[in-house]
């Protein structure tokens, strides 16, 4: 079947429903392994199951894209590799057309993100690599944040604490490699950024890191530090939050230093891989 492009054909015939080569079942459904073209250009080749991509199989986006993997019903299912079009990727699990399980997200500046996936976002246990600076934040996500235990693990020292909205918030401490540790808070506070174009006052949340005393080195628990968090402040847009100021030094007393560190800190500029997050090309119906 070809695509004759005529208002007749279509008034006879129908519309153009794309091309189909390969197995069918006893039914006239597609059935097997075979080959389509979609009416909008997108093509499928794979294993089909009365009439519905089931199995394994490739499908080719016209805007580039590329999915490689399993499908269920016609939707992405199981273990799949997805090429977006912006050059990042996707590789792990898939659940009813949505990123779900494990799986590796690489971004296009080169991050990366190893762990958990829900619903198409980070969700769970995960280790997200900063390709820049090296920098790693191990810990815990929800709903594509940052929330709960974790870890950001730098060149010369780390963080370990709790974090809320992907910002350290509540007792933490930092962890220097000469052998000694930082303990303290992190709180949050407004602070006024001047007037904007409509002369209206523009505000801005800034992390403040109050020291408390150095340490040996210790070990460090989790489930610990959870138990002593304060009750999370009310919510704050990641829009909102900047971080300012030197980074934290040793010290014994217990001055409030602005943060500098890129604790919990996503990339300035949101890589544009993880727009596709909830932009994934949806496959055309055949």
């Amino acid at each position: 079947m070809s695509d004759v492009g005529s208002e007749e054909f279509e008034e006879e015939q129908g519309p153009y429903l794309g091309e189909y080569e390969g197995d069918r079942n006893d039914a006239g459904e597609r059935h097997g392994v075979g080959k389509a073209v979609l009416p909008n250009g997108d093509t499928y080749q794979g294993q089909y199951e009365h009439g519905q991509r089931n199995g394994q199989g490739t499908y080719r986006f016209k805007n580039g894209a590329r999915y490689i993997g399993e499908y269920y019903m016609n939707k992405k299912h199981g273990q799949g590799t997805f090429y977006y079009p912006d050059g990042s990727k996707y590789e792990g699990g898939w659940v009813d057309d949505q990123r779900q399980g494990h799986g590796v997200y690489t971004y296009t500046n080169g991050d990366t993100y190893d762990g958990e996936w829900m619903n198409h976002q980070r969700h769970g246990q995960g280790v997200y690599t900063y390709a820049d600076t090296g920098s790693k934040y191990v810990g815990t996500w929800a709903l594509g944040k940052q929330e709960g235990a974790g870890e950001c693990i730098h060149l010369n020292h780390r963080f370990q604490g709790n974090f809320v909205n992907s910002n350290p918030f509540g007792t933490g401490k930092y962890v220097f490699d000469i052998g000694c540790e930082q303990h303290g808070e992190y709180s949050s506070a407004k602070e006024d950024k001047g007037e904007g174009e409509d002369e209206d006052p523009i505000s801005a949340t800034v992390l403040k890191w109050k020291a408390d005393k150095v340490t040996a080195m210790t070990l460090w628990t989790p489930v610990e530090e959870l138990k002593k968090q304060p009750a999370a402040p009310g919510e704050v847009k990641e829009s909102e939050i900047q971080a300012t100021g030197p980074e934290p030094t040793i010290a014994e007393d217990k001055e409030e230093t602005d943060l500098v560190s890129e604790v919990g800190k996503e990339p300035e500029v949101e890589p544009e891989g993880t727009q596709a997050l909830s932009t994934a090309p949806e496959e055309v119906e055949e």
